[in-house]
């Protein structure tokens, strides 16, 4: 099994950005932990740009070879029609995660412009809501 892992703008910064909410661990060295885990079962590629057109590429390029796409879009989560609409283009299913519980957050960020496109959408358990993705795709 093939699952992409696309992060947006700003999670290249996790360890140092507002480690209140995001806690203090580096996505690289959780994705290390994440590969290892399962090794020999799911191949992961992961990519990050905190452009927009980057993302929405991204999702083109893998979208019709990848098993499944994990996909936190960050703050275009909230505003972006054109990721809704690369989401819906390809046939690969998309599970949209937060580290954080959005819905516990600032009232701009409980309305998700994508999730609409998405399989399922998981937030709030930190770094591990992208293993919960992982499964949900490797669960089918």
């Amino acid at each position: 099994m093939k699952i992409q892992i696309i992060n947006g703008p700003n999670i290249n910064l996790l360890g140092k950005r507002e480690p209140s909410i995001y806690g203090s661990q580096t996505f690289d060295s959780y994705l290390e932990q994440l590969k290892k885990r399962y090794e020999g079962k799911v191949e992961m590629e992961y990519f990050q740009s905190n452009t927009e057109g980057d993302l929405i590429d991204r999702i083109q390029q893998v979208g019709f070879e990848a098993d499944g796409i994990v996909l936190n879009a960050g703050a275009y989560t909230h505003t972006s029609i054109a990721l809704q609409d690369a989401i819906r283009s390809v046939k690969a299913p998309v599970i949209e995660v937060h580290i954080s519980n959005v819905h516990a957050r600032e009232s701009f960020r409980h309305v998700s412009m994508i999730a609409c496109a998405c399989k399922g959408v998981i937030c709030g358990f930190g770094l591990d809501s992208y293993r919960l993705a992982v499964e949900a795709l490797a669960n089918g």
